[in-house]
């Protein structure tokens, strides 16, 4: 039985592991094994850069951090070795780096599951969603929208302007 010390810093660690979780926007859940100190040094650092937060954590811990939440049956991803990667901001950017990252690794490196604004997806959700552009991608394509559509109308307009001067035959 664990000192009455202990027992109260794994259940200070739960509720803050709960809490990050609850105020993100979305996670990945990953199977760490396999990976080298450089590779996990690199990875983390590109993760640190676009605002996620990754931890190695116990299986028992996030079991604990979800119960009775909804993100609850996610408990049956946690298997083996698992780190969390939390974004607080953006909801694709632990999907995207950690997906490339499962694509190029080798040795056992996958994803495992994820979760959206309180909602578990699958890993085959987390990929579709690591496939999207982030929000700068985004915004590039609906302005490139906006662009072909206005000079659209612009041509038309000028057809139209051009049909109305034409005199009368």
């Amino acid at each position: 039985m664990p000192s009455e010390k202990i027992l109260s810093e794994k259940q200070a660690y739960v509720a803050a592991l709960r809490e990050k979780m609850m105020n993100s926007v979305a996670g990945v859940v990953v199977e760490y094994k396999g990976i080298t100190v450089q590779d996990d040094t690199k990875l983390r650092a590109e993760l640190r850069e676009a605002g996620v937060e990754y931890a190695v954590v116990k299986n028992t811990m996030l079991r604990l951090a979800i119960k009775d939440s909804d993100l609850a049956n996610m408990a049956d991803a946690l298997k083996g070795s698992t780190a969390i990667a939390i974004s607080k901001e953006d909801p694709i950017a632990a999907a995207r780096i950690l997906n490339k990252f499962a694509e190029g690794s080798k040795n056992g490196f996958a994803l495992k599951a994820g979760y959206m604004d309180g909602k578990v997806m699958s890993v085959d959700e987390v990929n579709a969603i690591a496939k999207l552009p982030d929000y700068k991608g985004m915004l590039s394509m609906f302005a490139g929208a906006l662009t072909g559509t206005l000079s659209g109308l612009a041509v038309a307009m000028q057809a139209y302007a051009d049909k109305q001067e034409e005199p009368a035959a």
